[in-house]
């Protein structure tokens, strides 16, 4: 079996102090394959957004591994840490965080323009146009559909080339048929692109459409595949669910 791309051990991470404190991650463990899918999901609250900020970078946890190709991402100092967010990972949201004063081509450009990257226009003008937003270089957030505006916030996470792209409920904020497009977008450019995708979400329908479903639970991951994903779907039951994914 080939290296994992990314890889979690025992990652632990709580917020509050004693009496309230409250565990989120307990010796979570994780490993991503290079172009592979991975949906998690959970309740809310249960700390979906928490561990794509651990396994991106956005945040540390107390105790724990994180290995990218081999190499110690926790280890890293302020400034590798920083080019790893910037060259290695890419993060979607529910909200898509646009800068509301620039155009679309403009927050596109944008992380390559933190990256120094030459001509920062022409590659985030390719992937808009990719995206079926041809029309829309020079419009405002203001101007576009919530749609439109998800698809630019991929655009910013794509434009760059990483290796992991990291999505928040991409399409809750969303309609169902603006979901549905927003997510078959992001498929096709995973194929095209081959980066590995890490899913959050409560949609069903997405979590379906991916390679592995795994459910996070009191701070750990159990996977959910054949009996185990149709109570996920079904909700006949918790039988099934396996131990910590590793």
């Amino acid at each position: 079996m080939s290296e994992p791309i990314l890889r979690a051990e025992g990652l632990w991470k709580s917020y509050g102090r004693e009496p309230q404190r409250i565990e989120v991650l307990r010796g979570l463990g994780l490993e991503i394959a290079r172009g592979e899918t991975v949906a998690v999901v959970g309740d809310s609250g249960v700390g979906k957004s928490t561990l794509l900020h651990v396994l991106g970078g956005l945040d540390r946890p107390e105790a724990g591994r994180l290995q990218h190709r081999g190499r110690d991402v926790l280890g890293l100092d302020a400034r590798a840490r920083a080019l790893f967010r910037n060259r290695v990972v890419g993060f979607v949201f529910q909200f898509h965080h646009l800068l509301p004063e620039f155009t679309a081509l403009e927050n596109v450009a944008m992380p390559l323009r933190v990256g120094r990257v030459p001509d920062p226009l022409r590659p985030a003008r390719e992937i808009l146009v990719r995206l079926g937003l041809e029309a829309r270089l020079a419009h405002r957030p203001s101007a576009l559909s919530g749609g439109e505006q998800q698809r630019v916030a991929i655009a910013r996470a794509l434009v760059g080339g990483p290796e992991i792209l990291l999505a928040d409920e991409p399409t809750g904020n969303l309609d169902p048929a603006s979901g549905r497009r927003v997510f078959e977008v992001l498929r096709e450019l995973q194929v095209e692109r081959s980066f590995s995708l890490v899913l959050a979400t409560h949609n069903e329908r997405l979590a379906g459409g991916c390679d592995r479903i795994l459910r996070l639970e009191d701070g750990c991951l159990s996977v959910l595949e054949g009996r185990a994903r149709a109570w996920f779907f079904e909700g006949s039951g918790r039988e099934g669910a396996s131990g910590p994914v590793l």
